[in-house]
């Protein structure tokens, strides 16, 4: 009797949150899935069925397949940025030292703040305007300035750049975390065997890191799939569409153009992508899991 009354009042204080999950994130979705396949837009109120013809239009539209392009690319290069930075700083910062306390909080500040926020002081400082405080420092040394947000193969990496920057460490702070918990006589009895620092590493601290690895990848990975603010704020996608997302794109054909039923179809197609992704990665996970237990 007095397991189902606990059971009872575990699942009473879950139904707020099931309900919110419900009717915030599974009632869009379903509702994107059905308007994916109208031609509802601001223009159109009442929609009519139109089949895969919004789908149809996005696979051959050039700036969608860029964005899509871009995200993954952006997604991958973030996630291996941000956590070969991270591990690198977290066991750097794990020894005992003097400053180890004040260096991790300054690491960690950046995240801290807006993304928002980040976007547009990276803008003023790397625009190519005289006032841009990096080309000046480049000059002062002698260099040519650099178009950091108007050239199209530079632009979409210095949003990179920025959010690598912003994010590391609260990446590391996780995996600063996971190297509290790791025995110390593991790593004592490592050496006494007479492994080296890289072995220690690659044999010892790496596997143990697997908790704090396999959640940062998947969320580095799902946060720039998701990419939208620092592009806003930085590029507004361009020059072109050359730092165009999936989630800029999907805003401005949704809010911008009007263009309803369209941006549905992008949203399932990002569904689907972070979805495929997401168990690609986590299958990865799971076999690197089996392989050091």
């Amino acid at each position: 009797m007095h397991t189902r009354k606990r059971e009872a009042t575990l699942l009473l204080m879950a139904l707020p949150a099931f309900i919110g999950f419900m009717i915030f994130f599974i009632t869009p979705a379903l509702m994107s899935f059905g308007y994916s396949v109208t031609n509802w837009s601001v223009y159109r109120p009442v929609a009519s069925y139109v089949g895969l013809k919004n789908f149809q239009t996005l696979f051959a539209d050039k700036q969608a397949i860029a964005a899509i392009g871009n995200s993954i690319r952006y997604a991958l290069i973030m996630t291996v940025a941000q956590n070969v930075l991270a591990i690198f700083f977290a066991v750097l910062l794990n020894r005992k030292f003097r400053m180890a306390n004040v260096l991790k909080t300054i690491f960690f500040l950046p995240a801290v703040l807006s993304i928002l926020v980040v976007g547009y002081l990276f803008k003023s400082i790397m625009t190519s305007a005289p006032t841009g405080m990096l080309n000046n420092v480049i000059r002062f040394f002698g260099g040519a300035p650099v178009n950091w947000l108007g050239n199209p193969d530079l632009a979409l990496y210095s949003v990179l750049l920025t959010q690598v920057w912003q994010w590391t460490g609260w990446a590391m702070v996780i995996y600063i975390a996971n190297l509290k918990s790791i025995d110390a006589s593991l790593f004592e009895a490592a050496k006494i065997d007479g492994a080296s620092p890289s072995q220690v590493f690659w044999r010892v601290t790496l596997p143990l890191l697997y908790p704090a690895t396999s959640f940062n990848v998947l969320m580095s990975l799902i946060g720039g799939l998701k990419m939208f603010d620092a592009v806003y704020a930085m590029t507004l996608g361009g020059p072109g569409y050359a730092s165009e997302t999936i989630m800029t794109t999907m805003i401005s054909t949704g809010f911008k153009a009007g263009r309803n039923a369209y941006a549905c179809a992008f949203a399932v197609v990002f569904l689907v992508l972070v979805f495929t992704i997401s168990k690609i990665v986590t299958f990865v996970l799971n076999k690197w899991e089996a392989a050091i237990t």
